[in-house]
């Protein structure tokens, strides 16, 4: 196994000791919502790490958030195949309308968020969306308009 290099060139060669990190990241996450710096120095404490290593691992991969997000994190993919599918930027411009919101905001209710991503390796069904953990493919204007109709619904 590849060891991850930290920042000042040594390496955490111990596989296990990676697989913990990543484990431990997100159920940190699940509490908030996002990495508090307060997470980050307990992960950083229970792994016998330094915090920044914890945040450059959390920094590298889209899962983790290191800034407060809404409760729902729409990730829409503006892969290759999105965009063959003529949905990437269909898609990205009919959130946006629908929640008054751009990338990288989040509604003032604090409901949601908006990004986009490279892939959600969803290639054979674009264009798509993830939010939070459940993917939605082979999206409409007519099945956007459902999922966040439902997701407003949620408590």
């Amino acid at each position: 196994m590849k060891a991850l290099k930290r920042p000042e060139g040594n390496a955490i060669t111990d596989p296990a000791k990676q697989s913990m990190m990543l484990a431990a990241l997100y159920i940190a996450q699940e509490q908030k919502g996002y990495l508090t710096k307060e997470a980050v120095r307990q992960v950083a404490k229970r792994l016998g790490v330094t915090p920044g290593e914890v945040y450059s691992t959390a920094s590298f991969y889209t899962l983790f958030r290191i800034e407060p997000v809404g409760k729902h994190v729409i990730q829409v993919c503006e892969g290759l195949s999105c965009y063959l599918n003529d949905g990437a930027e269909r898609v990205v411009e009919y959130v946006s309308a629908k929640l008054g919101i751009q990338p990288g905001e989040t509604t003032p209710d604090g409901r949601f968020t908006l990004e986009t991503v490279q892939c959600l390796a969803s290639c054979g069904t674009a264009p798509a969306m993830r939010v939070n953990d459940q993917l939605y493919e082979n999206l409409t204007p007519a099945s956007i308009d459902d999922i966040l109709e439902r997701l407003r619904g949620e408590v």
